[in-house]
This record gives C-alpha cells, structure tokens and sequence, in this order.
C-alpha cells in the first residue's frame, strides 16, 4: 500500500510515524532547502537580497504590516 500512497503508523489512535515509498522519499529530499545563518552570507549574497524588489502583487498583504489603531 505505501507504494502507492503515505500510509500513517497509529499507536493508542496517535500517528506516530508514516510510511511512504522510496521514490517519493527522495522526491520530497530532493526538496529540502539549506537555511543559511546570515554569517554565512558573503557580500555578493548581501547585495542580491537588497536588490530584491517585492511583485506588484504583493502590495495586496500591505495591510499585514500596519498595526491595528
């Protein structure tokens, strides 16, 4: 059955781990992203973050960002 689909492993009705096949384990490794510490940042990475413009469609969040009066 985990070939096809996750199947989730219950002990006293909790999941406790889930079984899944081999290609979709490294499908999702393949996923995983690296978190940098900003100590490891060199100066050229510093750079490409500040040049990062935000999409016209971000604006319609903008309203997060302001404190309720």
């Amino acid at each position: 059955m985990a070939l096809r689909q996750p199947v989730a492993v219950t002990r006293n009705g909790r999941e406790i781990c889930v079984l899944l096949s081999t290609e979709e384990y490294h499908r999702l490794k393949r996923r995983d992203r690296k978190v940098l510490g900003i100590e490891e940042f060199t100066a050229a990475d510093a750079e490409a973050v500040r040049q990062v413009a935000p999409s016209a469609a971000s604006a319609a969040f903008d309203h997060e960002l302001t404190p309720d009066a």
